[in-house]
């Protein structure tokens, strides 16, 4: 379809697929060839996005529930078209967000969290990924998981998915769970009932030394429960791993399936 148009007079951001596609257009390297009657371009196939689907993923972090009235502080790792969700959002006002700028670098979920402190408070808080979704639910899981929080002994509360039940889920889990909610690594065994769901409480104060503006949070959760303040809740329900592209048709498979719709 380039043939057709000038590339160079679009915005670099220029949203052509609208809110179907959702993607903003990146002009790209284009080499035209006319001959007679003929046109032929030779362009960039990642026209739109900025990313592979494999990268889409923008890890964002909620620092409370999204039915709280409160205020909504997000810190996001925004690399997936960050105009565009910056953009979004901004005129959203209830519940109020905030969004922590990565655009110039990318921190990764704990320097991010870091970034965003003076934003976040003292308080704890709740971590949420964008692709944590499960369905068949009874209850308000994170309002569960609030209710669990004991903060003289936690440093961390994870929302934890059955391994065998969850949707998508093809490793061999991530936790074992005590009777008193305490989480133990798998470590060398071969598989481990519970997989972390992407949602939890985190106390602020263990990023107060973190020197590094880059680092993950997995390290957070392996000290704390190492030290026994990584306590875990079973959702209720059942996890749909939504992280990949290749596990997003078996969560629409699960969702007609509960819903009636062939």
């Amino acid at each position: 379809w380039s043939t057709l148009v000038n590339t160079s007079t679009f915005a670099e951001t220029a949203d052509l697929g609208g809110p179907l596609v959702g993607q903003a257009m990146i002009r790209q390297a284009l080499v035209r060839y006319d001959a007679a009657h003929w046109q032929f371009a030779l362009e960039n196939p990642y026209t739109y996005g900025t990313q592979s689907p494999e990268q889409a993923s923008a890890q964002t972090k909620f620092a409370t529930a999204l039915t709280s009235t409160e205020p909504l502080w997000i810190d996001t790792n925004h690399d997936y078209l960050p105009d565009m969700i910056v953009n979004h959002l901004a005129n959203r006002k209830a519940p109020q967000i905030v969004i922590s700028d990565e655009r110039d670098r990318l921190l990764d979920q704990g320097g991010g969290i870091r970034k965003a402190l003076p934003l976040i408070g003292d308080a704890p808080f709740i971590v949420c990924n964008t692709d944590a979704f499960w369905t068949g639910e009874t209850q308000d899981n994170i309002a569960a998981l609030a209710r669990m929080w004991r903060a003289e002994k936690m440093d961390i509360a994870l929302l934890l998915a059955d391994r065998e039940t969850s949707i998508g889920v093809d490793g061999p889990g991530d936790f074992f769970m005590a009777d008193d909610g305490r989480l133990t690594r798998r470590g060398e065994a071969p598989s481990a009932p519970w997989v972390y769901s992407g949602v939890g409480i985190v106390k602020p104060q263990l990023f107060a030394r973190a020197s590094e503006d880059v680092f993950g949070l997995a390290q957070y959760f392996f000290t704390a429960a190492e030290q026994g303040k990584l306590h875990g809740a079973p959702l209720d329900g059942r996890w749909l791993h939504v992280g990949k592209p290749q596990t997003i048709a078996l969560a629409e498979a699960e969702l007609r399936a509960r819903s009636g719709v062939s």
